[in-house]
């Protein structure tokens, strides 16, 4: 069975700042700046986040998600 592939393609790299890390997710370059963290790329586009970064992205996220899910 192929290795699955999420929608990033395996040659991207982490688009923060001084980081060089492999991307595995692709996140709003607006909703990435506004968890606090700071693109090398374009904010208007999507930004590429390395595991570790998206985790954080995930983590600084949260209250905003869960209230995105209620209908707030």
């Amino acid at each position: 069975m192929p290795e699955r592939r999420h929608a990033v393609e395996s040659a991207k790299r982490c688009d923060v700042e001084g980081c060089g890390a492999e991307a595995v997710r692709s996140v709003s370059g607006k909703r990435a700046e506004k968890a606090g963290l700071s693109l090398a790329s374009d904010p208007s586009k999507n930004a590429h986040l390395c595991r570790n970064h998206y985790r954080e992205f995930k983590k600084k996220t949260k209250k905003d998600r869960t209230l995105e899910r209620l209908g707030w």
